[in-house]
């Protein structure tokens, strides 16, 4: 074959040069159709996770008289967070900045269309992955709603959280995830932590900004005295089921691609989910002598929540230990801190989003592998060690320093933007408007009318 190209000369090597580069932008072309194809359908399932899947779960918590309250708020932040995150929040969470915010460059979402942005994912259009991180922009505050169901105003939930994205959200998901952050373990941060796919992003801000918003508001009325158990198991077993599902293109959507990579968290988030319900399970029976329905949704959230960090960091196995024990820790903060301490997060979303995203973040720092990850390299471009089980007991450390500055963040401010958001429109409804309920007091709707 050498041999016959010789013999015809340059114009053999051209035609030959010509077909291997055809072949390569073909190969190159099908391996981003089909790594676009998997970011839209993961952006599609993490939407699902708001609505239907969130919406349904906290609506069959609360009592009958705010289900339409409660589902109306998550809906309506799938509009307000897509307008901001059109308008400024992408940029300023992606856009090159400084260590703590984005820049202006991507302002209206100006130079975001069908090019790959290299620096973030180089073989999916830009567009398609500024649509992906928005459906966690968009879920990151419908899980706060949680904490205060059944008793905060509707517009002082839309300022509320339209401030909340600006101060908490947007920076720090810009530490984490954008290039130049504080913890950006890929794109030069100078705290490097593995966050794979939200663990402080999304559950230790929503968790702790939870925690502060229950504290602010205070209980409510009757509480504990009155029971307010959940109305509607169905509806928030169909909710949690939802979520499960959901969560895969959550944590194997970031890898940013169809790979092994993807499929490795894929496994891993199932791993989780599954020990994590069973933790809570056996923690409540030997608890209560009992096992609940309602305890084994909550067991599997609580282990997606705790493996979202490290899904694409860690083996099937460590998988199943953080969920396992991430079932165990949330059933106590639960069923036994939030009693003692007795605070009113009506659904519990620091008992598992904050207290779940924090030992998750840790845990990741134990048994984050290069066997499953070796993105990080040094600047040969030598693979670096990631956990402790790779002999890297730094990043253990830095996990603990990247959950702090979370905490921080959202603790101080939500409080702040809490304090603003009273004095502007005031926090809570009317002591009859609570009673009455808010289905009916703010949106003159009944989600059940037994007299029709």
């Amino acid at each position: 074959m050498v041999s016959l190209m010789y013999a015809l000369g340059p114009a053999a090597d051209t035609e030959v040069s010509a077909r291997l580069a055809a072949l390569e932008a073909a190969a190159l072309a099908a391996q981003s159709a089909a790594d676009n194809a998997w970011m839209l359908a993961s952006a599609a399932l993490v939407l699902m996770m708001t609505g239907p899947g969130l919406a349904l779960f906290y609506g069959g918590l609360v009592r009958k008289k705010n289900v339409l309250g409660t589902m109306m708020q998550s809906f309506t932040l799938m509009a307000l967070v897509t307008v901001l995150w059109a308008a400024v929040g992408y940029s300023l969470a992606f856009a090159e900045g400084n260590a703590v915010i984005g820049g202006l460059d991507y302002l209206l979402l100006d130079g975001v269309g069908g090019e790959p942005n290299a620096d973030y994912a180089a073989t999916i259009p830009h567009q398609t992955f500024m649509v992906f991180q928005l459906m966690f922009a968009i879920i990151t505050p419908a899980l706060i709603v949680g904490a205060f169901a059944e008793r905060m105003k509707f517009s002082a939930m839309l300022v509320f959280m339209s401030l909340w994205l600006l101060v908490v959200y947007f920076p720090l998901a810009h530490m984490v995830w954008g290039k130049g952050g504080l913890m950006n373990a890929f794109l030069g941060g100078a705290l490097p932590c593995f966050d794979f796919a939200g663990g402080t992003v999304v559950h230790i801000s929503s968790g702790v900004s939870a925690l502060v918003c229950a504290l602010v508001l205070g209980r409510r009325h009757g509480y504990p005295q009155e029971p307010m158990k959940p109305h509607n198991l169905v509806l928030s077993f169909i909710g949690a089921c939802l979520l499960w599902v959901g969560w895969f293109g959550f944590n194997a959507g970031s890898a940013l691609g169809s790979s092994a990579l993807a499929a490795s968290a894929f496994v891993a988030t199932q791993f989780g989910a599954a020990a994590a319900s069973l933790g809570w399970v056996l923690a409540e029976w030997i608890g209560h002598g009992k096992p609940s329905v309602l305890g084994a949704i909550s067991g599997a959230i609580c282990g997606l929540v705790a493996i979202t960090p490290g899904s694409g960091f860690v083996r099937p196995m460590p998988a199943l230990v953080i969920g396992f024990v991430a079932g165990v820790v949330c059933y106590f903060m639960v069923a036994k801190v939030k009693r003692k301490l007795g605070y009113d997060d009506s659904l519990d979303v620091f008992g598992v989003h904050g207290a779940g995203g924090t030992l998750g973040a840790l845990l990741t720092g134990i048994f984050a592998t290069k066997a499953v990850n070796s993105g990080l390299r040094d600047a040969g471009g030598n693979p670096l060690p990631l956990g402790l089980v790779d002999g890297n007991p730094q990043q253990l450390a830095n996990q603990f320093l990247g959950c702090l500055i979370a905490w921080v963040l959202a603790g101080a401010g939500s409080f702040l933007i809490l304090k603003l958001t009273d004095r502007l429109v005031g926090l809570r409804v009317s002591r009859e408007h609570e009673i009455q309920g808010l289905d009916l007091s703010l949106h003159g709707e009944e989600a059940y009318n037994f007299e029709s």
